[in-house]
Formats: structure tokens, C-alpha cells, sequence
């Protein structure tokens, strides 16, 4: 564990502002009025208030399994940290972890309860499983268990179908979505396909993750109601061997998931000229490894088109402001990561964090 004086000083390039700007931290807050004595840590440089990862799985181990209790969660968040990520959103988790809500250790967490997931027909000993009855009643659970967020898997693959469907009714998946809203819950939706995201999208999800059936309205949607989109670029690149391991018992599904991932560049880079809210997501946890936000981010820019300073957005301090985590403002939270580089310019920079400070913590 790092010791940490008990103020620290920064100085550099304050970015989205573009201005030299000296920071002050005083435990976990920010000032900009001078503070005797503070420690300098770095001086020159660019300062972000820390990247986020919008949907990451703690609670899910590499391989697919349930993490093995609070420490293995928290070891994966260690690994998010060292890559200057300083805010998560748990996208659904297996294990229960609260206790880490204020550990002064790991990034600032915004989590949701378990997956809830239609019977038999999604990852195993992942999600909680539920008919359309009990959907609704389910939802309201576990958004007691997150801190914020529930996370609906809105379809998967039918192997009755062969193909990706709804994983309920679309009449009861918009109910689970009032239902979590009634008790001040927002709703993120795992979604691939065309009907589903469409119909959730209507219903008025607060986040559509992945999104990769999304069609011109939807997108037009969700721009006009602010509806986030978390696109998960890492995700949809491993499509190819999804479809590769279905193709001999479902080759509709298999034809359906490389038509989805190589349209996928496209569909992001519309919502975004359509102004839909973008925030970055790796989907680490299981197939996916932790600390790749910054590879993210660099997919958003050469795949989808997105400018650098709209992609530094997405991962940094609109994603922070979004999730509730104040910036690098008075008052703001002393969360912050320097580089050396310019990363609007170069936003390989993000891959080599200088120095990063998580709750007025040196950690890196």
C-alpha cells in the first residue's frame, strides 16, 4: 500500500480545458487554491481526470466462471487501475461485492446486481434466470443489490430458432424496464440483435450495450431521448469465433453474428454524428481481459471515426460526469491521471500512464 502526503500538487495541461492549470488534492477532494506544504508529484504533462471502464465485469473470472469471492474482484480492479482506469461500472456481476464501494484501494464503482437472464439461454452460473412472470419482481431485486444499475440481458441465442431472439416478450421486457425505473434503478441492455434493441430502446433503457442490430430510428431514438450507447468494440471483435464454433449446428446464428460485426463500425460511427451518448466499455470479464479500456478507446477512434477529443470524452471525464464521479473541478473528486504526450494528438499516449491518483492516493 502506497503512503500518500497528506496534500498533493499537480501541474499540467488540464484537459478537456487545454490550460496549465495547478491542482491541489486534500484527501479525496480537489481545490485550486494553494495548499502550503502539498507535495508536488507532477509537474508538466497532461492531466485527465482518470479513464472509466462503462462495462466491466468484476465478478466474472477469465474463463467465463464466477469470480472466487470479494479478493478476486478486487485483484481484477488492481489490474483496471494500472491501466489509469479510476472508474468502473460493473455491467452485472455473479458474486456479491458492496464492501468494495469504499475501498479506498480500487476505482470508484458504479455496479448493477446479477445479469437477470432468461432460463437456460444465456452463460452458465452467470445470471440470474427468470421466466417473463417473475421478470418484473426480479428486476426490483436486484437493483436493491447494485448501487444504481440493474442489467437486463434483452436477447441471446434461441437454439429452438437457431438464430439470436428476444430473451422474453417484448411486453414484459419494457415492464422490467418500468419496474426498475419505479424504484429509482437505471437499466443497462445486453443486446445484439434488431428486434430487441429496437423494441428497448423504446421501452427507454438508459444504456444500450453493444447495440450492434441498432437501425437508422433507433439510433435517431436514442439521440433524442439521450440514451447511451456503451458499444464494447473489444466484444463484437471476438464475433468471428463465435460464429466460427456455431457454424456446423446453427449457421444462421454464425451468418447473423459476422454480418452484425462487420457492419458494427458503421452503426457507431452514425449514432455518434447522431450526438447518441458514447462512453467506453471493454466488457473485461470472462472472455475479455481487464485493464484494455485504452485499447477501446483507440478502436472507437480508427474503426469508428471517432474524433480523439469526442473518444477522450467518451472514456474520461463525460463518462465520469455521466456515472455521477465529479471531474478535476473545485470540489471535484482527486482522481487523475497524467501523461506525457498530448493524447488529442496521439491518443496512443493512454496506453503509458506518468502518474495516476485515485482518491487523493499516489497508486501509480
Amino acid at each position: 500500500m502506497t503512503r500518500t502526503p497528506e496534500a498533493l500538487h499537480v501541474r499540467g495541461v488540464l484537459l478537456p480545458d487545454d490550460t496549465t492549470t495547478d491542482l491541489w488534492l486534500v484527501g479525496d477532494r480537489v481545490t485550486l487554491a494553494p495548499v502550503p506544504g502539498a507535495v508536488t508529484i507532477a509537474d508538466g504533462g497532461y492531466v485527465l481526470p482518470g479513464l472509466v471502464d462503462a462495462h466491466c465485469h468484476l465478478g466474472i473470472a477469465p474463463g467465463g466462471h464466477p469470480s472466487a469471492g470479494v479478493e478476486a474482484a478486487r485483484e481484477l480492479a488492481l489490474i483496471d487501475r494500472a491501466a489509469g482506469v479510476l472508474a468502473i461500472r460493473d455491467a452485472g456481476s455473479p458474486i456479491p461485492y458492496p464492501m468494495l464501494d469504499d475501498d479506498p484501494e480500487i476505482p470508484r464503482l458504479a455496479r448493477a446486481g446479477r445479469h437477470v437472464a432468461p432460463p437456460k439461454r444465456y452463460l452458465r452460473d452467470i445470471g440470474v434466470e427468470v421466466g417473463a412472470a417473475s421478470l418484473a419482481e426480479e428486476v426490483t431485486r436486484q437493483a436493491g443489490l447494485g448501487n444504481g444499475w440493474v442489467k437486463l440481458v434483452g436477447d441471446w441465442i434461441d437454439r429452438g430458432v437457431g438464430d439470436l431472439a428476444p430473451a422474453w416478450d417484448l411486453e414484459s421486457m419494457a415492464g422490467a424496464v418500468a419496474a426498475a425505473h419505479a424504484v429509482g434503478a437505471r437499466v443497462a441492455v445486453h443486446t445484439f440483435a434488431e428486434e430487441s434493441v429496437a423494441a428497448l430502446v423504446r421501452a427507454g433503457v438508459d444504456s444500450v450495450e453493444h447495440g450492434t442490430g441498432l437501425a437508422g430510428d433507433d439510433i435517431d431514438l436514442m439521440a433524442r431521448q439521450r440514451t447511451a450507447l456503451v458499444p464494447t468494440m473489444i466484444n463484437i471483435a471476438t464475433f468471428g469465433g463465435i460464429a466460427a464454433s456455431a457454424e456446423e449446428k446453427f449457421p444462421g446464428y454464425a451468418r447473423h453474428m459476422l454480418a452484425l460485426r462487420d457492419r458494427f463500425p458503421s452503426v457507431v460511427r452514425a449514432a455518434h454524428e447522431a450526438g447518441v451518448p458514447i462512453y467506453v466499455g471493454s466488457d473485461a470479464g470472462g472472455g475479455i481481459a481487464h485493464g484494455l479500456a485504452a485499447q477501446e478507446m483507440l478502436l472507437l477512434h480508427r474503426e469508428a471515426g471517432m474524433p480523439a477529443l469526442d473518444v477522450l470524452r467518451a472514456g474520461s471525464w463525460g463518462a465520469r460526469e455521466w456515472l455521477g464521479f465529479p471531474g478535476l473541478v473545485e470540489g471535484g473528486l482527486a482522481d487523475l491521471v497524467v501523461y506525457d504526450g498530448d493524447p488529442r494528438l496521439d491518443l496512443t499516449q493512454l496506453l503509458h500512464p506518468r502518474r495516476i491518483v485515485l482518491k487523493g492516493r499516489v497508486v501509480g
